[in-house]
């Protein structure tokens, strides 16, 4: 059985439903209450900066949970803003900045920033999403990886943003059949080798996001069991084994189905 691909099916059948057992969950539907009866109180970044509870809510909401402690890199992005190609949050290849910084715009809205539907509810469910994402990885990495990639999928529009998240990255590499190491090669020839394999557009079709998502699914229990010494009908694709049972050759037929764009 390929679990993340059963995982993945089942959360994603119901995404409404899956949210919202996340979101009832005490401890998130706690901090959740918390962020949305007080972030209106907040005016400016140093409010926003001085009440950890809501920051690290919101940081945790746009996953840069691994930034909280870099105050002072923060502030720049929220001081700045995303008004024109020059800000410094617009300079960053990672968009999780120009993410956070639209949706607390203090730039722009002073402050009122906090009072808009990105700031207050879009980042709720932001937060209940990654918390959903994380999770999911408590059990199974290659689930979690599976849940961001479909999320971040449509904002990707060159390789070098998919080479400046990890994650991102390591769905990729996985899903094409790539080798980790590749990631020591010079960062141009990176995007070539994935510019060569992917059309990026493609990622603006929800249907064709999923069968990329299925793709690496499989790849990554293949590369699981491959590390377990476990059977495996997705090896089969890979290591060519030259016997199958009859549910193998079924499970081979149904993999041989994911074809990204296909």
């Amino acid at each position: 059985m390929l679990s993340t691909i059963a995982d993945y099916t089942r959360l994603t059948k119901d995404m409404g439903k899956s949210l919202t057992q996340v979101a009832t969950q005490p401890d998130v539907s706690r901090e959740t209450d918390y962020f949305l009866s007080h972030i209106g109180n907040v005016k400016t970044i140093d409010d926003f900066l001085k009440d950890y509870r809501l920051y690290s809510y919101a940081m945790k909401a746009y996953g840069l949970s691994d930034m909280t402690y870099a105050k002072a890199f923060m502030r720049k992005v929220l001081t700045e803003g995303v008004g024109n190609k020059n800000t410094f949050a617009n300079k960053l290849t990672d968009v999780r900045y120009r993410e956070f910084a639209s949706a607390f715009n203090f730039a722009a809205l002073g402050s009122n920033a906090t009072k808009t539907s990105q700031a207050t509810t879009g980042t709720a469910t932001q937060y209940v999403r990654q918390t959903m994402e994380q999770k999911a990885g408590d059990q199974n990495e290659g689930l979690r990886l599976a849940l961001y990639f479909t999320r971040k999928a449509s904002t990707v529009t060159t390789a070098y943003q998919i080479l400046a998240d990890k994650a991102l990255t390591q769905v990729v590499q996985t899903a094409l059949g790539l080798p980790s190491t590749i990631s020591a090669a010079d960062i141009d020839a990176q995007a070539k080798m994935i510019t060569d394999r992917i059309k990026l557009t493609d990622f603006q079709d929800p249907a064709k996001v999923t069968k990329f998502v299925q793709r690496f699914a499989a790849m990554w229990d293949a590369t699981q069991a491959q590390s377990d010494n476990s059977t495996n009908p997705a090896l089969v694709l890979i290591g060519g084994a030259s016997s199958m049972s009859s549910m193998d050759i079924d499970m081979l037929s149904k993999l041989q189905s994911i074809r990204f764009g296909k």
